[in-house]
């Protein structure tokens, strides 16, 4: 079978890659299947599910794919890694869609390549199953993501800390896998040759505008710059929390690229960390933004010579695009805020009252999700305000500041319905909440996939309210908390 792959990736310089064919596995089955997401990549879902289970695992490559594993750098908690590269990851080939986009096919879990050092190469089931839960819930949520095709068991156990696992290999599908760590490795081998290569395969398939800039190197890291500032702002918005946001794991495209020890917040907290190799906070919630300005920083660092033959002249011309990164982020965010809480437009003292709700959320330990979803009733009725209460343990100050919004929402023009209509549509009901997704994964386990199944379809419809599942949209009680996820490797 042919998928119609083509491989632009190949045409460049051999050094940014390595040809390697995945392992096979003992006995593939077809565990998950996104049959919606394979019709938007122009494939065909029927031709295809009944030879998924060889087909993605690597057992059988279709025709035309042409198997690498890609090459790069990464600076990880801050320390920088001169060679990574795709340990478990083998990208078979890029698919034209056809509203015209080239999407990358990469198999994730497929088995040793030359970059991947003391690893096994291969995943483990409840990380891919989790990966394709999130980032198909992500992208139901409106954020720029990676996706998830297929997962298929190998029929192997995969030796980790627990013990032997059910091994797993999930095809993710990508806009593309360049990430910051890419460029990052031709500049710590001071290639300009690769370097100027990759500049040009990024402009010319990501961002084509930049290659009518007088400075394109600069114009790709200002483009760049204005994705991830929209990025940031989506997760902020919605209480996700990365996880690990290492310089390779920073998309190029602006997707959010890895699902290892990602969640979604339950309690409004800016500290929460979930990730338990996030031993410093690193990439606890309220950082995220900081430190998506530090690897653009870093990304501006290996483009420096692109930019300017004068290198002080590069650092200021870099610098003016990533310094103002806080600030456009906070402009986003709050506009963001604004929208959810039925604001139609900024007036004086709207800024201090978004941070007066957040102060109040945290105090009262409020779920995030659901306090700004019961707003969007509590704006107009009683009883919404009542119900509002109930999610803050301590609720000082609470009935003060709806009083204040209410005076603020009575000086908005905007109808009452059209109002909480929009609220609703800012506000999800329901998020792939941690304890939820682990108690789906742990049944998977067992074989039973019955609650991946649900959970998966109330996450595709995560801004409707959705009354036969309304439990799904509640925070977890005390014995439910997961408070710690793992990055599966």
């Amino acid at each position: 079978m042919r998928f119609g792959f083509q491989h632009s990736y190949a045409a460049l310089p051999a050094r940014l890659y390595a040809r390697v064919a995945p392992t096979p596995v003992a006995n593939p089955q077809l565990a998950v299947f996104n049959a919606p997401l394979a019709v938007s990549l122009g494939l065909d879902p029927d031709a295809i599910a009944p030879q998924a289970a060889v087909l993605l695992s690597g057992n059988r490559l279709p025709e035309d794919a042409s198997p690498l594993a890609m090459a790069y750098a990464g600076h990880q908690f801050g320390g920088f890694v001169p060679q990574l590269g795709d340990g478990r990851a083998i990208l078979l080939g890029e698919l034209r869609a056809p509203g015209g986009i080239t999407y990358d096919l990469q198999l994730k879990g497929a088995g040793l390549t030359p970059f991947s050092r003391n690893g096994d190469g291969r995943a483990v089931l409840g990380p891919m199953l989790r990966e394709y839960l999130i980032s198909e819930a992500m992208h139901a949520l409106g954020v720029p993501t990676t996706r998830s095709l297929a997962v298929v068991t190998s029929g192997e156990p995969v030796y980790r800390e627990a013990g032997a696992l059910p091994g797993a290999i999930l095809t993710r599908v990508a806009a593309s896998h360049v990430r910051v760590g890419t460029f990052q490795y031709c500049a710590a081998r001071a290639d300009r040759e690769a370097l100027r290569a990759l500049l040009e395969y990024c402009i010319a398939r990501h961002y084509p505008q930049a290659r009518e800039a007088s400075v394109p190197a600069l114009a790709l890291l200002a483009q760049v710059t204005q994705r991830q500032v929209a990025l940031l702002a989506d997760w902020m918005l919605l209480g996700f929390i990365h996880g690990v946001m290492n310089t390779d794991n920073m998309s190029i495209a602006g997707e959010t690229l890895d699902y290892g020890p990602c969640a979604f917040m339950d309690e409004y907290e800016p500290r929460t960390v979930f990730s338990s190799i996030d031993r410093a906070g690193r990439y606890a919630y309220a950082n995220q933004p900081a430190i998506a300005q530090w690897n653009l920083a870093r990304f501006a660092e290996t483009l420096l010579p692109l930019i300017d033959p004068d290198p002080q002249a590069a650092v200021e011309l870099a610098s003016g695009v990533v310094a103002p990164f806080l600030a456009q982020f906070e402009a986003r965010f709050l506009g963001g805020m604004r929208r959810k809480l039925g604001l139609t437009a900024p007036a004086d003292g709207d800024v201090a009252l978004i941070r007066r709700l957040l102060d109040v959320m945290q105090r009262g330990h409020a779920d995030f999700t659901l306090t700004f979803r019961m707003l969007a009733v509590a704006a107009d009725d009683s009883d919404g305000q009542r119900q509002l209460r109930t999610l803050f343990t301590d609720s000082t100050g609470l009935d003060e500041w709806l009083h204040e919004w209410r005076q603020f929402l009575a000086r908005d023009p905007q109808p009452a319905a059209e109002r909480a209509a929009g609220m609703r549509a800012a506000n999800p009901a329901f998020i792939a909440r941690n304890h939820r997704v682990q108690a789906a994964l742990d049944a998977a386990e067992r074989g039973d996939y019955g609650p991946f199944h649900t959970l998966h379809a109330i996450l595709q419809r995560p801004y409707a309210d959705q009354p036969a599942f309304a439990g799904h949209g509640e925070p977890p009680r005390p014995a439910e908390r997961v408070l710690q996820t793992f990055c599966g490797t």
